[in-house]
């Protein structure tokens, strides 16, 4: 038997052949082929209106398609879980809500295995944060908070709301608005945030809390009546309207959107990431596509943001156990 042909040299032959392999891989460019962003929601919320023109700076930079992907159910669980389990190779990102911190809490609370965990998403970016605000139709006859919740106090139960599902960020701010009011509202859950402003509009509910990004047209517009918001400050782009705290009641609630990888992502490939979310806070279509929308950027780096969310995720799980354990109805 010569060396050639032995066990000895096979195995040598093969232990260079994927070494060889590895150090191609380890040398290969990111990203070199389109990244897919998942949008937890349908088409028309918060995360799709920040996502698809942050998908479009990012490209820039990155010189690779990024194509964003609308994976909504379940008040962004399905998307959200879909994201943490994908290969953690640069190729699946997300753009989130504040409610990817919601829903692990709430499967704590109902007893049911989680879909994901916190821990198996990696922060790149924030990207915006913006307080939710109250809006009912023009032709409703609430004209303030006091009479929307003089009105609710009357008729328990009565008033309805739609929201981007159970637990979901539009949910949560109006279950806070209800325990600080001390009044009782009908929630109606759909699949996010557009189809939940089009039931709105559509009369099919009563009132809605959402991010001023996804209505301020419909204000502008005359088709909604915008009662106060759940900022510690009041907004910019509306700045008669009062925030919650102003009036009296103890809620505060912001929608951030935020930008997450896998976790295991190597860190190569999350730098990669990063630097192309901040290219694309400061450059100019995008800019001035969030302005058209009225939300303002709130750009925080991997490691700021990640306090940031931390701290978030304690102060949301708080406001979940207080609303306690919510059943699914339409």
């Amino acid at each position: 038997m010569t060396f050639r042909n032995s066990p000895r040299a096979r195995a040598a032959l093969t232990a260079a052949a994927l070494s060889f392999a590895s150090l191609c891989f380890a040398q290969e460019p990111y990203p070199n082929k389109p990244i897919t962003m998942i949008v937890p929601f349908p088409p028309g919320g918060v995360a799709d209106l920040t996502g698809r023109p942050t998908a479009a700076a990012m490209e820039k930079v990155l010189k690779q398609k990024i194509v964003v992907e609308n994976k909504a159910g379940a008040g962004g669980d399905i998307g959200m879980a879909q994201v943490a389990k994908a290969k953690p190779d640069g190729y699946t990102i997300m753009m989130a809500l504040s409610s990817i911190s919601v829903i692990p809490e709430a499967d704590k609370l109902l007893d049911r295995p989680p879909m994901y965990t916190l821990d198996q998403l990696a922060p790149i970016a924030l990207i915006s944060a913006d307080p939710t605000i109250l809006v009912v139709r023009t032709e409703s006859p609430w004209k303030s908070v006091k009479e929307f919740v003089e009105d609710a106090r009357k008729r328990p139960g009565e008033i309805t709301y739609s929201s981007s599902g159970i637990y979901g960020t539009l949910h949560v701010a109006m279950a806070m608005l209800g325990d600080a009011a001390g009044v009782n509202l009908h929630h109606v859950p759909y699949t996010g945030a557009g189809p939940a402003i089009t039931a709105l509009l559509g009369g099919h509910v009563d009132a809605l809390a959402t991010g001023p990004g996804t209505v301020i047209q419909h204000i502008k517009a005359g088709k909604l009546r915008a009662l106060a918001s759940w900022g510690d400050k009041r907004i910019e782009a509306l700045p008669n309207l009062p925030t919650l705290k102003e009036l009296g009641y103890d809620a505060e609630f912001f929608i951030w959107s935020g930008l997450f990888a896998p976790a295991g992502t190597p860190q190569p490939v999350l730098a990669a990431l990063r630097h192309a979310a901040q290219e694309a806070a400061k450059d100019p279509q995008f800019r001035t596509a969030m302005a058209a929308i009225e939300t303002p950027v709130y750009y925080l780096d991997a490691p700021e943001f990640q306090k940031f969310w931390d701290n978030d995720a304690k102060r949301l799980a708080v406001v979940v156990r207080k609303i306690g354990k919510v059943e699914e109805k339409q």
